[in-house]
């Protein structure tokens, strides 16, 4: 059985409204992370973007536990010695109430290319109005996943999109500039028949004998005799006189 990869066509963006009146922020970011993430389909997969666009309203009515209103502050740095700067909940819920969101659902997604744009698909709204009607989103209510419907049907090419087709491919092979001819001087000069067959042919047997014959000749001409030598004389001991 063969791993399956999501493929870029088999990806479906679709677009749900969450209303953030009265639930709880952190119940609230993992599930819309979840969304962003498309951890609620079959093709999920890591290292790809399978997730939906996800839409909030109500920001500003949005509530955290435990006293966390006072407890609880967001921290930014400026980047130089002694820049830290510290906002409390309550504040912050009331001046941007927007950002608490989007701070929350960024801090459960990757943190690398891919988090930054799953949290592009995020829209959060301090009001119930927002201005993605066009899309048909479809109300979400929290801790019930959407079901899922299959993977997209591939739509067929139409026969009056294939007629639109065949005269751009003319168009496009009309303006390619035309081949030259090759000219007679690059092309290769053809070996002469009459040298391939000079080169084919074996030498005789007789020329083969004869050059054998005269080199061995010239091998025995050139060596050397060996010269006899004479014995050496022997000298008697008593009288020293040649024998």
């Amino acid at each position: 059985m063969k791993t399956y990869s999501p493929k870029p066509e088999h990806i479906e963006r679709r677009w749900y409204v969450v209303d953030a009146s009265g639930q709880v922020l952190g119940r609230l970011a993992s599930e819309v992370a979840a969304l962003l993430r498309g951890k609620h389909k079959p093709i999920y997969a890591p290292h790809m973007d399978t997730g939906d666009n996800v839409i909030v309203v109500n920001a500003e009515k949005i509530e955290l536990t435990g006293g966390k209103e006072t407890k609880k502050i967001a921290y930014r740095h400026s980047g130089y010695p002694g820049g830290i700067r510290g906002t409390r909940y309550d504040r912050l819920r009331a001046e941007r109430p927007t950002f608490v969101i989007e701070k929350a659902v960024r801090g459960m997604l990757p943190k690398n290319r891919l988090g930054r744009a799953m949290i592009r698909k995020l829209h959060v709204v301090a009001g119930p109005e927002h201005p993605h009607r066009a899309q048909q989103p479809v109300a979400y209510s929290l801790g019930h996943p959407p079901m899922w419907e299959g993977l997209p049907k591939q739509k067929e090419p139409s026969v009056e999109a294939a007629k639109e087709k065949a005269p751009a491919a003319k168009r496009a092979s009309a303006a390619r500039p035309a081949t030259k001819p090759k000219t007679p001087s690059a092309a290769k000069s053809p070996v002469k028949p009459a040298a391939k067959k000079a080169a084919a042919k074996p030498k005789p047997a007789a020329a083969k004998s004869t050059a054998r014959k005269s080199t061995a000749t010239v091998v025995k001409s050139t060596a050397r005799k060996p010269t006899a030598r004479k014995p050496a004389a022997k000298k008697t001991p008593k009288t020293g006189e040649e024998s």
